[in-house]
């Protein structure tokens, strides 16, 4: 756990995350979520079938929660490793949901996996609150929720999800 907590640092000081040129939106700090609370609820919307799915519906479930953009290179980067990430934990209670922030919504969104050919559990909030609870600065941002809805780690930048440290920390939360 301390080794990856300490490999987590080392990314998080080498990677920076895309932002969009746009004016800080204001919010309490309180309202932003936080390392060892409760994950906020949110509610978003399969792009691949339009069903809604709300976080606290996944209690018992570890949680990956990706803000990512089409637009945005280190999230581009780091989409294989969700991928092979999302494959090794197939058939264990495990929840990837990427959430993408792109203006075009779903035309983009389908557009960019049919031309890389990559396929994510993908999801959207026309609403913004999502990003607002979790206090988004810029993609990605990625918060991994535990089986009882607590928000255990977020990770600012791309990071390599199919590494070994990252297994192994999963692996530690669905135990």
């Amino acid at each position: 756990m301390l080794r990856f907590s300490i490999i987590t640092i080392c990314l998080l000081l080498s990677f920076t995350a895309c932002t969009k040129k746009e004016a800080p939106v204001a919010r309490k700090a309180s309202a932003v979520a936080a390392e060892n609370a409760p994950a906020p609820d949110i509610t978003v919307t399969s792009v691949a079938d339009g069903r809604t799915l709300r976080l606290s519906d996944l209690k018992g479930k570890v949680v990956m929660l990706n803000f990512w953009a089409t637009w945005c290179p280190p999230c581009r980067e780091e989409i294989p490793s969700m991928i092979k990430l999302n494959s090794m934990m197939a058939g264990k209670p495990f929840q990837m949901v990427a959430i993408s922030i792109d203006e075009g919504g779903k035309p983009d969104i389908e557009s960019f996996f049919k031309k890389t050919g990559f396929s994510l559990p993908t999801y959207q909030d026309e609403s913004g609150a999502s990003t607002k609870s979790y206090g988004i600065t810029g993609v990605p941002e990625t918060f991994i929720v535990d089986k009882q809805g607590v928000l255990v780690k977020k990770i600012i930048g791309g990071f390599t999800w199919d590494s070994l440290e990252a297994i192994a920390f999963f692996e530690g939360l669905l135990k």
